[in-house]
């Protein structure tokens, strides 16, 4: 009986310590679980504050390409996004434009309707670019290539259209063998289309005739001048043209302010895609812009759905648009001792690369045009 009561008080004894071991290994176990969860919690913590240290904020800033771009900028039914890009080259071109008002270059009338001559007198490289339109002569031209003239370059022909169907002698006092000036592009992609893609003077007099009769339509006046109403670059002098395109042009000229960086622009009418141009110099762009957004302004009044509202473009379909435009059927032709024209075409854009062969075929200005 003895015997019995010893093993009785060692089996509880047993079952105690038991009991006590137990209850110390779930709370070991329970501390460690919560440590682990607490360290858990202490690295997501530390990693949420990590990604919301690296987290940029939102901008109007995209990236394209090699591209970024920065809008929209919208004035009426006109809307512009901004390039950004690095300058490939740093030298400093004149521009037709520039060359012309220094009499640095002279183009030559040469009896020939869809060639001319230029001349550079200077010591500087001159840029000519295809739309740039020439008044004088024996009726104005468009060039229809870019085109870069050489210093002391001599006579070199230069490819063109004629913009001005009725005339075919001199007017007023202006020069019948040379252009006197040239302060305007063509002011629509289907002028430009009809010479850089279907290269057809009959296709060009006819987008120049559209042209004048939308913008008469929307400013509610003929802008044909009596001296001679098939001249372009007279409609585009127009006193009612000027007015309404200043408007456009006073609020989305100051756009590139504090950009040191802009290398070109995609610009929107109606809410559609219309037109790019980039280049590889920033020096260049900047000399090009008042005389691109002039354009571009004319395009949009003569495009002008009046009461009819519309969505600017996003940042995502302007980088659509240049990405689609660069991927087309391939063609390469070299269009004078410096300039190399590749042309890229699918089924709905036009991408044309001026490069300059001087400089290891680097590209120059880029143009993207909707068909």
């Amino acid at each position: 009986m003895k015997r019995l009561s010893y093993f009785i008080t060692f089996a509880s004894v047993l079952l105690m310590f038991g009991i006590a071991a137990a209850l110390i290994i779930n709370a070991q176990s329970a501390a460690q679980s919560k440590g682990t969860a607490q360290n858990r919690e202490a690295e997501n913590l530390k990693g949420s504050a990590k990604l919301k240290r690296n987290q940029k904020p939102q901008t109007t800033t995209y990236q394209a390409g090699d591209y970024r771009l920065s809008g929209p900028y919208t004035h009426e039914n006109l809307t512009i996004f901004l390039v950004h890009g690095k300058s490939l080259i740093t030298k400093d071109f004149l521009t037709l434009q520039e060359a012309l008002e220094q009499k640095k270059v002279v183009v030559y009338e040469t009896q020939e309707v869809n060639e001319l001559a230029i001349q550079n007198f200077s010591n500087q490289d001159v840029y000519v670019q295809a739309g740039d339109v020439v008044k004088g002569g024996q009726q104005d031209r468009m060039i229809s290539i870019d085109f870069i003239v050489p210093p002391k370059s001599g006579k070199l022909p230069i490819a063109a259209f004629c913009v001005e169907k009725g005339r075919w002698s001199q007017r007023a006092n202006e020069s019948r063998a040379s252009f006197s000036s040239s302060t305007d592009n063509v002011a629509t992609k289907d002028i430009k289309l009809a010479a850089k893609r279907a290269k057809s003077q009959d296709e060009v007099w006819k987008n120049v005739a559209e042209a004048q009769e939308k913008l008469s339509a929307n400013l509610g006046q003929t802008v044909n001048a009596t001296v001679s109403e098939s001249s372009l670059q007279l409609s585009l002098e127009n006193s009612k043209v000027r007015e309404s395109s200043e408007n456009y042009f006073r609020e989305l000229s100051g756009i590139l302010a504090g950009h040191r960086d802009v290398i070109g622009y995609v610009f929107a009418i109606n809410g559609q895609v219309n037109s790019a141009d980039v280049y590889a110099s920033s020096s260049l762009f900047r000399k090009l812009w008042p005389k691109s957004l002039r354009a571009n302004a004319i395009e949009a009044i003569a495009e002008l759905e009046k009461d009819k509202p519309f969505q600017p473009i996003t940042a995502d379909q302007a980088r659509v648009f240049l990405a689609e435009a660069e991927d087309g059927k391939v063609t390469e032709e070299q269009v004078a001792n410096r300039v190399t024209l590749v042309t890229r075409e699918n089924d709905s854009q036009m991408f044309f690369e001026t490069r300059d062969r001087q400089y290891k075929d680097v590209w120059l200005h880029r143009n993207y045009l909707r068909k």
